[in-house]
């Protein structure tokens, strides 16, 4: 998912069954239950949001009241394909149903590059915008790009990753923590039906400069503490840490080949579970034999969870926080103050020490039964490109059509 992001200790656990200081600490997501309020003549919340984007013409009348562009930057399009395929889609999508025009639509991709990222920023604000959407490719380009664009009197939103000591306005998110319990309480369960005798795993995570790889590192830490207390589980291996899949899978063979007893790898995303579980078959390990876990529901990641190589992966629809971050957008264009049920919680920002307003969606945790009720039927993944070659036997065991 992620390359450079926000520093943050990432908590790990320790071999034996310890873990470390850090799981538990207050970089933990809020999430508070209100209603929508009616703002600008729309009634909107985080459970408003839905496929055919009606929220967002509901908006219509808040973005006749803004003025300027509302820019939005991405990464990359290397640590997940979602940039290009999900997240610059629908974000056009929202922002034209709710009336905004093209030309104060800007939606880039930084490549990659930090100095892109804020050379784009720069150019954004001098052209006329004033909001900018931002995830960042790490803390310190997002402090910078905030510090510049709070001089010039434009407002950020932190858009999927949260940049710690940063000075944006509100964040649009999953809730993270959240995230991390789901793959938490998927390897749980897979070793369960799986039949995995005395579990001994590696517990793998993200980029140690991703504040979002701590959240995730936070929730499963937490569901696999009392088995690891209790000795049932044993884990032997704590790679450092990547959302970069060749290192990822770099980390997982010398983790391998130094505890040839392993029989279970905790992963938190498809794309670097990817070539591990690739690895494990040119090993001849059968599926159902080798849990795995993942995250953002890719092609590769379901097709391996369909076909038994991988317990499940955390689904976040990315439709749902493309219109957020839009209708957050529009409020701040407009100088308004965004109803209650759209801010819905806070998280906090651990290096400025202050809790975010913050727009928390619901993520799902997809198992082989339930691909074709979320994926599917949500055209995040069509069953004509998942269903291919030898996947097209486990679509029919699974009813995926």
């Amino acid at each position: 998912m992620r390359i450079t992001r926000g520093r943050a200790l990432v908590p790990i656990l320790l071999a034996g069954g310890l873990l470390a200081a850090a799981c538990g600490s207050s970089s933990s997501s809020s999430t508070t239950t209100t209603s929508g309020s009616s703002s600008g003549g729309a009634t909107v919340s985080v459970t408003t949001f839905n496929k055919n984007f009606s929220t967002m013409s509901d908006l219509k009348s808040v973005t006749a009241a803004g003025t300027g562009k509302v820019a939005v930057i991405l990464p990359d399009t290397v640590s997940s394909a979602r940039y290009t395929e999900f997240d610059a889609p629908y974000l056009t999508q929202a922002f034209a149903t709710a009336g905004l025009s093209t030309t104060d639509t800007i939606i880039q991709n930084a490549q990659g590059s930090d100095s892109t990222q804020l050379t784009d920023a720069q150019s954004d604000i001098s052209s006329g915008a004033t909001v900018l959407v931002v995830d960042p490719l790490d803390a310190g380009v997002g402090t910078s790009i905030e510090s510049y664009a709070t001089a010039h009197g434009v407002p950020v939103v932190d858009y999927d990753r949260l940049v710690l000591g940063g000075s944006r306005k509100y964040y649009v998110s999953f809730d993270n923590v959240k995230v991390g319990t789901l793959i938490g309480n998927g390897m749980v369960s897979c070793l369960s039906s799986w039949n995995v005798a005395k579990p001994t795993l590696a517990v793998m995570v993200g980029s140690p400069t991703d504040n979002n790889a701590t959240l995730f590192a936070q929730g499963y830490n937490a569901v696999l503490k009392p088995h690891v207390t209790a000795g049932s589980y044993s884990v032997v291996a704590n790679p450092a840490g990547t959302w970069d899949p060749p290192t990822a899978l770099t980390e997982f063979q010398q983790a391998y080949t130094a505890h040839p007893t392993m029989n279970a790898v905790l992963v938190p995303n498809d794309e670097n579970a990817a070539p591990i579980i690739s690895y494990l078959k040119t090993l001849n390990i059968p599926a159902k034999k080798f849990p795995v876990t993942g995250q953002d529901a890719t092609l590769i990641g379901v097709q391996n969870v369909i076909s038994g190589y991988q317990c499940g992966t955390a689904y976040k629809p990315i439709y749902l926080e493309a219109q957020a971050a839009a209708a957050l957008a529009l409020y701040l264009r407009a100088g308004k103050t965004p109803p209650a049920g759209l801010v819905n919680g806070t998280v906090k920002d651990t290096t400025a020490n202050v809790n975010v307003p913050s727009s928390l969606l619901v993520p799902e945790w997809v198992t082989p039964t339930n691909v074709e009720s979320t994926v599917v039927a949500d055209g995040f993944i069509p069953a004509s490109q998942l269903c291919t070659g030898a996947y097209a036997a486990d679509c029919t065991t699974y009813g995926i059509h």
